[in-house]
């Protein structure tokens, strides 16, 4: 066999494979949590007010990274002094503004719609990297992002055309829309993240969450709306605070490094399809007709504009 030959080896073979396998789990594991962050959020209604468990969420999340990733955060957290500026815009809104208005959302909507509704970020990404970087899009992809907004123009409206007419969209619905653009601006804020490991700028901008909610904190007691957590609230509050923001984190990484962020990101689509799912089997919601429909819209506008879409341009 000559030394340019290009046949694969069969024990690297078994090892890639292998070693795909895994972040496979590790990336339906990560949606899976993140999928039950919306369940999360309607059983803590009436459990723990939603400022705090903001605030406490990113508080235990700092301390499970001081615990667990020390090391590097000490050894690469001068180099984050330049970038405070934008660390602390994405804390700010990318974390608390999304997670308060998450959790203030589930005391006007369903867990179902909270799913629907966050499955669209991939979508608003790309429209704000239209924007923002001029990336070019084609007549498929745009195709794409028309159908995932008319997705969520579904769910915002039940199903009722009349109250699209009529402009009457519920509160926490509005809300988590706006959650999902704040978010969107984070995830576009990262093209431009300082260059240390990933778990270093989360680190950073988990810390600012944390202070910046502080705020909103007391907002909540000034207006008499504070509410210490109960034993389930604590629960809850224990869950959001370790899993969706620590560990999925933390698996979310791993799997990107594994096969890389185009691979990993096709599995953000799963989590409107485990949060409904998990909101039917745990609080009972009844799933509705306009649901079914506004979720093939949305995954289906995402998958066009990602992957039909991609290809063309």
């Amino acid at each position: 066999m000559s030394s340019g030959s290009t046949t694969p080896h069969p024990a690297l073979d078994s090892q890639l494979s292998r070693s795909a396998g895994h972040a496979y789990l590790l990336l339906v594991f990560t949606t899976l949590i993140w999928g039950a962050n919306a369940v999360a959020a309607r059983l803590a209604v009436g459990q723990v007010s939603p400022m705090l468990l903001t605030f406490l969420r990113w508080g235990i999340s700092c301390v499970a990274l001081l615990i667990f990733a020390r090391k590097p955060i000490s050894a690469h957290w001068q180099d984050l002094r330049g970038h405070w500026r934008a660390i602390a815009l994405m804390g700010a809104l990318g974390f608390t503004g999304f997670n308060a208005l998450f959790y203030a959302a589930a005391y006007h909507t369903t867990a179902i719609n909270i799913a629907i509704l966050q499955g669209t970020i991939p979508v608003l990404v790309l429209i704000g990297s239209v924007f923002f970087f001029r990336t070019r899009v084609n007549a498929v992809q745009i195709f794409g992002v028309m159908l995932t907004l008319a997705g969520i123009a579904v769910v915002a409206s039940r199903g009722d055309i009349a109250m699209l007419a009529g402009l009457q969209f519920n509160i926490g619905d509005v809300w988590m829309i706006v959650a999902c653009l704040l978010y969107s601006g984070y995830a576009l804020g990262l093209r431009k993240r300082p260059q240390v490991p990933a778990i270093v700028f989360f680190a950073a901008t988990a810390l600012v969450a944390c202070l910046v909610s502080l705020p909103l904190v007391g907002i909540e007691i000034a207006t008499g709306q504070f509410q210490m957590p109960t034993a389930r609230g604590w629960a809850l509050v224990a869950f959001v605070g370790l899993l969706p923001s620590f560990v999925s984190q933390i698996t979310f990484i791993q799997a990107v490094g594994m096969i890389g962020p185009a691979r990993a990101g096709v599995f953000l689509n799963l989590v409107p399809v485990f949060g409904p799912l998990l909101a039917l089997v745990v609080l009972n919601e009844p799933i509705s007709v306009y649901h079914g429909v506004a979720l093939a819209m949305v995954l289906g506008g995402i998958w066009i504009a990602e992957r039909l879409g991609a290809r063309r341009t």
